[in-house]
Order: structure tokens, then C-alpha cells, then sequence
């Protein structure tokens, strides 16, 4: 992996913050891929419970780190939103993390 890959970037989105890692995909360091997730300003990652983990699907991959980044926020947002397919803040909601 390059030196100049970004690490984690976080974006606040509607009382949530969405924390994500555009990166090479394991098999191309000319498609990128990424992981993120979502959780209340402060959360502890490492608690299991605090945080909605994310990443992109099978083999989806992007042609930059940027559109990786933006495709990365958007499925973040989607999540706070509600209009995820598949996942939800409910539980940090609910649980009261």
C-alpha cells in the first residue's frame, strides 16, 4: 500500500459521524475500495456495540481514492438516513451508545 494512501476521514452527517478509509482493493493498487462506519460523536470503536461497520460490496471497486471516499460517505449517510438496505443506526439508537 502507498504512503500516500489517507487514513481514516470522518464527516459529521445529522448528529452521527461517518468515519471512512478509501484504500486499494488486495489484488489491484489501481482500484480502490473502502471501509467505514458510522457511530455518535466520541464512540469508542473498539466497544462492540458502539459503532455500525460498513464497507463496499463483494468485488465493487472505484477508480480513485476520491470516488472511493464519496461512494464510502454516501452508503454512510444512506445508513443515518434510514434508506440502507441492509443496515441501520437503530441499534446505537436503541441501545443507548
Amino acid at each position: 500500500m502507498s504512503d500516500a494512501m489517507p487514513g481514516w476521514q470522518m464527516t459529521e452527517y445529522e448528529g452521527f459521524e461517518i468515519h471512512v478509509s478509501p484504500r486499494p482493493t488486495e489484488h489491484d493498487e489501481k482500484r480502490y475500495t473502502y471501509l467505514g462506519y458510522v457511530c455518535h460523536p466520541g464512540a469508542d470503536p473498539a466497544k462492540p456495540g458502539h459503532v455500525v461497520p460498513f464497507h463496499a460490496d463483494g468485488e465493487e471497486w472505484f477508480a480513485s481514492l476520491e470516488d472511493a471516499r464519496y461512494e464510502a460517505v454516501h452508503a454512510g449517510r444512506s445508513i443515518v438516513d434510514g434508506t440502507h438496505p441492509d443496515l441501520s443506526v437503530l441499534p446505537l439508537v436503541t441501545g443507548g451508545v
